[in-house]
């Protein structure tokens, strides 16, 4: 029983660990870009202003220095109550 406990962990973190490098991949050949102001309080991937320190750590929604990865080429089309997304931080 300890044995599959041991490998069901094992397991579930080389499964995160792929699911992040996927991540990266992605981003890194083109297929997503940083884009700004779209996120909902804590659910941005990085990049929070002042006081915070990366993913999960906006305090507003669609903060302006907050991005999360989004599509290629769909950032700016991206609509919010507060305007669209922007390629580009803009402090809050």
């Amino acid at each position: 029983m300890t044995m599959m406990k041991s490998t069901l962990g094992l397991t579930a973190t080389l499964a995160a660990t792929l699911t992040m490098l996927a991540g990266t991949a992605a981003f890194a050949e083109g297929e997503k870009e940083k884009c700004y102001g779209v996120s909902l309080a804590g659910e941005n991937d990085c990049a929070a202003g002042a006081g915070t320190t990366c993913a999960g750590t906006s305090t507003t929604d669609y903060q302006t220095d907050a991005w999360k990865l989004v599509p290629a080429g769909t950032c700016t089309t991206i609509e919010t109550p507060n305007g669209r997304g922007t390629l580009e931080a803009v402090e809050s």
